[in-house]
């Protein structure tokens, strides 16, 4: 029988892909979205994983969800019928990130810093063997005032929360590993993504390791090529082969099996591929950036290197439409000398200061969930779903449901395909996190 798992604050599922990849069974996943609802339990539905037979989703908010409501919708199992509770063997999680992240502004008092908390609450009543929580770098340094804990224990204020976290699985039966940072990179995900993971165990259980990495020398690393290369899009819109890497066969052929070990049912399309509709002045603002190359590294090189902007004549004429002022040879002449000022910049380039061309030859930087802050290496637009999956290393078969993308207010409310894959796990990364798991869950049955 393989050992249980639950997976918490699941998203669509780049976690649960690793954890079923490493062996387990899940019983029990959450999120609150409904977005991420409907492309999980498809893909649950994909891999014989059926609600209220083998395994139970439920959309909640964390904290509205009893630990008591987990327990029952394992036992109505329809495996569990007239059997007891089993043993759970290990919970993962990944409470949200923003409030951690560095990338943005963080406040000690952002509620979304305490549902580690609602996660920690889960752990003590379930009792798993094996705890698993994973989160962005910033969650090492953050700090929280006034954090209360399960038992009542007051913190001072400014407490780190790998302190706070640490003496709470202490304080419940739990010891912990020091928790590292791993890069997906490391573990053959072609995208530098770097997060913090969390590891706790009962003390009566075996304690499992960090994972070894598999990919540590750049010379091993999966490139942008070996894992997109095969998506490139002619004028035609057809799906050319350019390489075909061992990464491209096992996106196709899939890496995470049925709930029974086969094969997934997949017919071979390409899903999620759908391009945006870039016009004319767009294409030419793209085509401007080289590979590897970022917003202010452009800039950098134009004011350098000057700029012959007859080869852009979109461009040409937005500039002239905006500084009537200027004739249109002035305009010329000023972005060859590459003496521009920030008003042309801005014409040339928009607002947007960190868009970046990703390098065929290199791994990705860590994918967000904007994919216009991105470009493909090969044609002058932005990444598709797919393409940003693969980079993620989701397999084919895995398809992402709801919007492509959203914008303006309703991002606080969606959460459409590009988001989706930007928030997940990447599955290789969880995949070796839970095989070390698994490793120490037999030698608890040796």
């Amino acid at each position: 029988m393989k050992p249980f798992a639950i997976d918490l604050f699941c998203g669509a599922g780049g976690m649960s892909e690793g954890i079923l990849q490493a062996g387990f069974h899940i019983l029990f996943s959450s999120d609150i979205n409904e977005d991420v609802e409907k492309t999980y339990r498809n893909r649950h539905d994909q891999l014989g994983l059926i609600q209220g037979v083998n395994t139970y989703f439920k959309r909640a908010d964390i904290r509205e969800l009893s630990s008591h409501e987990i327990i029952q919708s394992i036992q109505n199992l329809e495996i569990f019928k007239d059997r007891p509770f089993p043993r759970i063997d290990v919970i993962f999680g990944g409470p949200p990130c923003q409030g951690f992240s560095r990338a943005g502004l963080r406040k000690k008092d952002d509620p979304r810093n305490t549902l580690f908390k609602e996660y920690l609450r889960i752990i003590n009543d379930l009792r798993p063997n094996y705890v698993v929580m994973e989160n962005v770098e910033g969650f090492n340094d953050t700090h929280l005032d006034g954090f209360i804990g399960l038992t009542g224990r007051k913190y001072p204020d400014n407490s780190l929360v790998p302190f706070i976290l640490q003496n709470e699985l202490a304080e419940i039966g739990y010891d912990t590993l020091i928790p590292q940072v791993l890069d997906a990179s490391d573990f053959g995900v072609p995208q530098r993504r770097r997060r913090v993971i969390f590891i706790g165990y009962l003390r009566t259980v075996t304690p499992p390791d960090y994972p070894t990495p598999i990919t540590p020398n750049e010379a091993d690393k999966i490139t942008v090529l070996d894992a997109i290369g095969d998506l490139i899009v002619t004028k035609k819109n057809s799906h050319t082969l350019e390489s075909s890497s061992t990464y491209q066969i096992e996106s196709r052929t899939g890496r995470t099996r049925t709930f029974n070990g086969y094969q997934v049912d997949y017919d071979g399309e390409i899903y999620n591929h759908d391009l945006a509709r870039h016009n004319s002045l767009i294409t030419e603002r793209f085509s401007l950036y080289r590979e590897g190359e970022s917003s202010a590294a452009l800039i950098r090189r134009i004011k350098n290197e000057g700029l012959d902007l007859i080869q852009y004549p979109t461009l040409l004429k937005q500039c002239a439409n905006k500084f009537p002022n200027y004739s249109v040879d002035e305009i010329i002449a000023i972005f060859e000398a590459g003496n521009i000022n920030n008003e042309l910049l801005e014409t040339l380039l928009t607002k947007k200061s960190n868009r970046f061309r990703l390098n065929r030859y290199s791994v990705a930087p860590t994918m967000v969930t904007l994919p216009d802050d991105f470009l493909s290496p090969f044609e002058d637009r932005i990444p598709t779903v797919r393409e940003m999956a693969r980079i993620q290393s989701f397999d084919d078969s895995f398809i992402f449901l709801g919007k492509r993308t959203t914008g303006g207010p309703r991002r606080k409310v969606e959460v459409p395909q590009y988001t989706q894959v930007g928030n997940a796990v990447p599955p290789l990364l969880a995949k070796a996190i839970a095989l070390e798991i698994m490793k120490a869950i037999q030698l608890n049955h040796s």
